[in-house]
């Protein structure tokens, strides 16, 4: 089965503000807000994929960030930077984002549950178990590189665990969800059975080893989980819902 990819190239409305977490050019943030306020829910930081690669920013994620404010979120999606063996920039713009990011956003309850997508779905679950944010809720993965070991191993997005880390992933176990400690907060993987990029073995491997949900989903790629167009969207948004204690 190919991978429907058609959500990378479509469009969407410019984010409401485009606002700066830091003091780098990438510390970037689009923020939307949904068409009823949403004060009585956490705000939503979506992380983007990419394998982190530079060539990938947070664009593609446009369509997945306006289909979560017009579901009622408050929406802030980030951009980090992304340079090839130089793993710890990467990360520590992931937790200056999430310390200073709430903050500078109206419209939320003071907490935050962060999504990621893919190499974005690594970097939440690392947040998972290293930040220790008390406006942190919950993280929501969605075919998320959980394991670097054994993405390494499998040589996924042409060894791009290597090229993100410059080194053999067994050198750097404190980047790595799946040898970390558990994670501090409620943590969600949805995964696409389909999926031919990261292969479901991977979420599989890091819930073999941790508490966390992970959820199977039948007939969805990759990309599935990002396309508000997809049947998988509907399970994105109810265990969005389930994290922020809606129906917990």
């Amino acid at each position: 089965m190919s991978e429907d990819r058609s959500v990378l190239e479509r469009t969407a409305k410019p984010p409401d503000q485009v606002l700066h977490y830091g003091p780098d050019p990438q510390h970037l943030v689009d923020v939307r807000f949904p068409p009823v306020a949403a004060a009585n829910r956490p705000l939503v930081m979506v992380v983007h994929g990419g394998f982190w690669r530079p060539e990938y920013d947070r664009a593609h994620t446009s369509p997945m960030g306006e289909a979560l404010a017009a579901a009622g979120w408050t929406v802030a999606t980030i951009e980090y930077r992304r340079i090839p063996g130089a793993p710890d920039a990467t990360v520590q713009d992931v937790r200056l984002a999430i310390d200073a990011v709430p903050g500078l956003i109206p419209r939320h309850t003071g907490k935050l549950l962060l999504i990621g997508h893919s190499a974005g779905g690594h970097l939440v679950l690392w947040a998972a178990s290293r930040c220790s944010s008390a406006a942190l809720q919950g993280v929501l993965a969605l075919g998320p590189v959980a394991d670097l070991q054994l993405a390494h191993a499998r040589g996924l997005g042409e060894h791009a665990v290597l090229a993100f880390l410059g080194t053999d992933p067994n050198r750097r176990p404190d980047l790595d969800p799946a040898r970390l400690n558990p994670p501090r907060v409620p943590a969600i993987l949805l995964h696409g059975e389909l999926d031919a990029i990261v292969p479901l073995a991977i979420s599989e491997a890091y819930h073999a080893r941790h508490s966390s949900r992970l959820v199977r989903l039948a007939g969805a790629g990759h990309f599935a989980v990002i396309d508000p167009r997809a049947a998988a969207w509907h399970d994105v948004l109810r265990n969005l819902t389930v994290l922020a204690g809606a129906l917990a």
